[in-house]
């Protein structure tokens, strides 16, 4: 079977796995593009605890392509760096799967209450074209964490201000030394928003770890240390740029673009286009520069 069968047949499957789980999350979340206020329930008192809700956007990219591939993972630890390199192929399949939901209202009186989300996202990238080494995940990220959200109302540059937000996050891939990576942060979040855009300001501070247990010693230097993340939805189109950068000059100014859009196909299904540019597309890339372009199909988006 050539590769160009393997990709249509990846892009069905993709395509049947999609439309399935949207008639059984349906009942579970509002899977179309709403605004910051409606997904995080700021004007709604009477929504119940425990309901799952859309946070990032769930995708299945069939191809996801890379101009220089991973195949020798390094980290400035030593018990984290790959001498033998796999031959791994430039073309992978990508998704991601991400939802929240709100736990407990931690306070309430007539003019401000506070709620403790918590959510989960995971990112995996399949090595399904490569058959030479069966086809292993060469990487997936689990991404829990906890966030307190307090809702906002005021104006700032004509943006109606929606939510302020702090928590802790942890990030890992579950494996083993040398290809192990974690980080645990505490995340601050600013929302705002207009009729068709939005708005995120998500700064964080890493929580520093004993040197021999840092996996990725010097991740904020290249992952970043703030992310700013864009959104406009308008009919069936939604187009989303997300920057993170170092905050730092010279040698160590780093950081990545991720520029998304979806437009609507059928119902809650979107056909999706993602181009990433710089480090960070995963942990085990986190210090490893590439520009990755993938096509495949979206059922949430950012807004």
């Amino acid at each position: 079977m050539n590769q160009l069968s393997k990709l249509c047949i990846c892009i069905l499957c993709s395509f049947v796995f999609t439309t399935e789980g949207i008639k059984a999350q349906q009942q579970l979340m509002p899977l179309d593009g709403s605004s910051l206020t409606d997904r995080w329930l700021i004007q709604n008192d009477t929504a119940k605890t425990f309901r799952i809700l859309p946070y990032k956007p769930v995708y299945v990219l069939g191809i996801n392509y890379t101009n220089d591939i991973n195949k020798l993972p390094q980290s400035d630890n030593p018990l984290n760096t790959v001498t033998t390199p796999t031959e791994f192929n430039k073309a992978e399949l990508t998704f991601q799967l991400s939802f929240k939901t709100r736990m407990v209202r931690l306070f309430k009186n007539k003019k401000q209450k506070v709620d403790l989300w918590v959510a989960y996202t995971q990112l995996s990238k399949w090595q399904f074209y490569n058959g030479l080494i069966s086809r292993p995940f060469r990487e997936t990220n689990y991404e829990p964490e906890a966030l307190m959200v307090l809702p906002m109302s005021y104006k700032f540059l004509g943006l109606d201000g929606v939510y302020l937000g702090i928590g802790f996050n942890h990030q890992s891939n579950g494996r083993s030394n040398p290809y192990s990576r974690s980080w645990n942060r505490v995340m601050f979040q600013a929302g705002w928003e207009t009729e068709h855009w939005s708005f995120v300001l998500n700064p964080w501070i890493r929580i520093q770890e004993e040197a021999i247990e840092d996996n990725n010693p010097d991740i904020e230097n290249y992952v970043g240390q703030a992310e700013f993340l864009t959104a406009f939805s308008q009919n069936n189109h939604n187009i989303s740029l997300a920057l993170r950068h170092s905050l730092k000059g010279g040698d160590e100014s780093r950081g990545s673009l991720r520029l998304d859009y979806a437009i609507r196909l059928l119902d809650y299904l979107h056909l999706h286009a993602q181009i990433f540019h710089g480090y960070g597309e995963n942990l085990i890339d986190y210090n490893h520069k590439q520009t990755t372009f993938g096509l495949g199909f979206s059922l949430i988006r950012w807004r």
